[in-house]
């Protein structure tokens, strides 16, 4: 049984991720990237049907140069069959060299507009996940100074060393966040896979899942780390 992805459920769960990064971690990087998240899991599923939406200036030009190319042929024809001497292989020939250069001029125009539409589509597609890579990467900027390792105070600080005032139980909530945003990200992109059915926007957003598969699992491995160095009872 195919159960589609339903956008109002990304966002239910987005803004309820928001709620608990904010409650947890009020006024942070964290909340902030959060809030950004809802906004792009609201937006999805417009965003991906207006870009999928066919775009009517072009396909009327289309329409037009289509009409153009019927006429110019049927023009052609008609003006060969009505001179004198039509019989003649000769005038055969010019009238169908004729036509062969209307349908290669023209065609030509309807072929460019055609890809025109696709090649604006996809650029517009593939800005969107592009931006949800983008966010990816903040996350992972987020988390990074978030050494599991620290926790145990153990640890020698430096002039350098980035301020950890969190404690083990906060960091790791604070890394589960992290990867639950990572995970709602590859559900957005699903959203719009889903209205966006390009052979190479696909492969962008299967790319684009794999950033977050990645990044997730470096998380994870902090997670791991975290409960292995966590006091025993």
């Amino acid at each position: 049984m195919n159960v589609p992805l339903e956008p109002r459920h990304v966002v239910d769960t987005a803004a309820r991720l928001r709620r608990r990064v904010g409650e947890r971690f009020p006024a942070s990087g964290l909340e902030k990237i959060a809030a950004s998240l809802v906004v792009l899991a609201e937006g999805a599923d417009a965003r991906g049907r207006e870009i999928a939406r066919p775009h009517l200036p072009l396909r009327g030009a289309v329409w037009l140069l289509t009409g153009a190319l019927l006429a110019g042929l049927a023009a052609t024809f008609h003006g060969v069959s009505a001179a004198p001497g039509f019989a003649s292989l000769a005038d055969l020939l010019q009238g169908v060299d004729a036509a062969a250069n209307i349908v290669l001029l023209l065609g030509a125009g309807v072929l460019s507009l055609s890809r025109l539409e696709d090649s604006i589509r996809r650029r517009k597609a593939l800005a969107l996940v592009h931006e949800l890579k983008e966010l990816a990467h903040v996350i992972d900027m987020h988390q990074l100074t978030k050494d599991p390792e620290t926790v145990s105070g153990e640890a020698p600080r430096t002039e350098s060393s980035p301020k950890r005032s969190m404690t083990r139980w906060e960091l790791g909530r604070y890394l589960d966040y992290s990867s639950e945003m990572l995970s709602l990200l590859g559900k957005i992109g699903a959203i719009y896979g889903r209205r966006l059915q390009d052979a190479v926007v696909l492969e962008a957003i299967d790319g684009a899942e794999d950033l977050f598969t990645g990044l997730s699992r470096k998380i994870w491995q902090k997670i791991a780390i975290l409960g292995e160095n966590a006091p025993k009872a």
